[in-house]
C-alpha cells in the first residue's frame, strides 16, 4: 500500500538567512540610518522579534521580511504577525511567530477536501500531519496535485512518498 504525509515544516536555516538579508537591507537603507531597528530570531521558540522606531518603519521591516522569505524559498504564509506594542524607549515592538505543523482545523479541511475527490485513498490525521494511504500511486499523485491548487492557509509539503 502506497502512502505519503502532508506536513508543514519550516527550514530554520533559510529563515535565518532571510533574517540576515533583512538586517543587511536595513543597514544599507538611507531612511533607517540613525534609527533604532532590531530583528532577532529565536529558533527554539520559532519566533522573530521586531523593534522599530515608528509604525511606518515597522511596516517597511515587515515587507522586507516577507520579500526575503520569498527570495529564500520559504512561504510567507508561515509568518503570523502579532500586534504592535510600545516600548519604554518610545519604539514599537512586535513578535512574529512561525506557524509550523498542521493544526486540527486545517487537518480536518484537508481530509474533507480529499474525501470530496471520491478516490480510493484513506486520509488520516496524525498529530500535526495528515497521512494519505492508497493502492495506486496515480491516485496519490492526483490528490497532491489537487491540494497544491487549493489554499489551506498554511504552506503544505508532501513527504515520505512510499
Amino acid at each position: 500500500m502506497a502512502s505519503f504525509d502532508i506536513v508543514n515544516e519550516v527550514n530554520t536555516q533559510e529563515v535565518d538567512n532571510a533574517i540576515n538579508n533583512t538586517l543587511k537591507e536595513i543597514s544599507t537603507r538611507y531612511d533607517f540610518r540613525g534609527l533604532h531597528t532590531e530583528v532577532t530570531f529565536h529558533s527554539k521558540e520559532n519566533r522573530i522579534h521586531l523593534v522599530a522606531a515608528e509604525s511606518m518603519k515597522m511596516k517597511a521591516v515587515q515587507e522586507m521580511l516577507i520579500k526575503n522569505f520569498i527570495k529564500r524559498g520559504v512561504d510567507s504564509k508561515v509568518l503570523d504577525f502579532g500586534t504592535e506594542e510600545g516600548t519604554s524607549q518610545g519604539h514599537l515592538k512586535m513578535d512574529v511567530t512561525l506557524k509550523e505543523g498542521i493544526d486540527r482545523e486545517t487537518a480536518k479541511k484537508i481530509v474533507k477536501e480529499i474525501k470530496d475527490l471520491k478516490m480510493k485513498v484513506q486520509p488520516q490525521i496524525q498529530d500535526d500531519q495528515v497521512r494519505v494511504n492508497g493502492k495506486k500511486i496515480d491516485d496519490l499523485q492526483a490528490v497532491i496535485q489537487h491540494l497544491k491548487r487549493k489554499d489551506m492557509g498554511v504552506p503544505l509539503q508532501f513527504t515520505n512518498m512510499k
